[in-house]
């Protein structure tokens, strides 16, 4: 008898559907990079699927296209630049993504030069000549950046270059400065053979009264409504890989080879170290910890968004950013080991 209801039991067993989880399609910023391990690592460890979710993850193209492949419907979240919400979220409020988990604590935006010519603070650029890729954020916010720091923006030339122009054109000596994000052009010219710590100067915009915010985990406005606990159980997931990663780096950059074993581990190890160093970890981030953000800095960034983009209006700071997804404050602290 035992034996019959045992067996009866695992045919039901059988039978039954699988718990169902929740698909999500996430949108890197760019191509595989070690700034992404915190959601590789999410993935490959299993965290997505702790929380209930099938996370499909595909490269992107660019941190601002994150935004426009989550309103096309296209991606349900992604990993992408918050000024790119700002920007949309003055126009098409009730499309455009929400940040959730704000993971780059200061912006990338800088100008790089070459020691030798000198150029060692915002003055030095009056006469100059920069380049840069038109429409990123650096270049928009080159105004601001002049404005805020006393420079002379009619004194600069600027050259209008394809991205893959500029650092060649700095090391050249064609461009006095190149208009970039410091994560990207930090590794450029480690790929051109150059020591960007050594032999460059770097204007970082952060550093200059741009006080901007950068990447993090956007998601849709519908997922926000239709499925609030997936959006949680998404930034739990990461935020528990990217705690992870503070302290066991190796890990961090085995998730990066794992989805992509083209990408060169030594070097987007350090990419990732980069991201820590110079991007995620700052005061700000030891008082309120990963993912949040200040509501008083958030509202100078809009405005400063607002300024470089030209906006008519600004959208309102819950349309940029809901910190209701964030897991305790004790989960979201970091501390980086050696």
């Amino acid at each position: 008898m035992l034996k019959s209801l045992l067996a009866a039991a695992s045919l039901i067993a059988l039978a039954a559907p699988a718990l169902a989880q929740t698909d999500i399609r996430f949108t890197l910023g760019w191509k595989t990079q070690g700034s992404d391990a915190p959601i590789l690592l999410a993935q490959q460890n299993g965290y997505f699927e702790d929380e209930g979710l099938n996370v499909t993850i595909d490269q992107g193209e660019g941190s601002a296209a994150t935004v426009t492949r989550i309103m096309s419907g296209t991606y349900d979240a992604g990993f992408g630049d918050i000024n790119a919400i700002i920007q949309n979220a003055a126009e098409r409020p009730d499309q455009t993504p929400v940040m959730v988990y704000q993971l780059w604590n200061d912006p990338p935006f800088t100008i790089v030069t070459r020691k030798e010519s000198g150029i060692e603070s915002p003055a030095d650029l009056e006469g100059k000549t920069l380049g840069g890729a038109p429409g990123t954020p650096t270049t928009k916010l080159l105004p601001v950046f002049a404005r805020m720091n006393d420079v002379d923006l009619d004194s600069i030339t600027i050259e209008s270059l394809a991205p893959n122009l500029t650092e060649p054109m700095l090391i050249r000596g064609d461009i006095d400065g190149a208009m970039v994000f410091n994560i990207t052009a930090w590794f450029n010219l480690i790929n051109n053979r150059q020591d960007p710590a050594a032999d460059f100067n770097w204007l970082n915009f952060g550093d200059h009264g741009l006080d901007l915010y950068a990447n993090g985990v956007m998601v849709s406005q519908a997922m926000i409504a239709e499925n609030p606990e997936a959006v949680t159980g998404l930034v739990r997931a990461i935020n528990r890989a990217a705690v992870e990663i503070a302290q066991d780096h190796e890990a961090g950059a085995d998730a990066v080879v794992a989805f992509d074993n083209l990408a060169n581990r030594d070097l987007e190890m350090t990419r990732m170290m980069f991201s820590y160093e110079n991007l995620i970890a700052s005061d700000e981030v030891t008082r309120i910890g990963l993912g949040d953000l200040d509501d008083d800095r958030l509202s100078r960034a809009i405005d400063i968004v607002a300024e470089g983009y030209q906006l008519e209006t600004k959208p309102d700071a819950a349309r940029v950013f809901d910190r209701s997804f964030l897991p305790p404050l004790d989960d979201r602290q970091l501390i980086l080991a050696d």
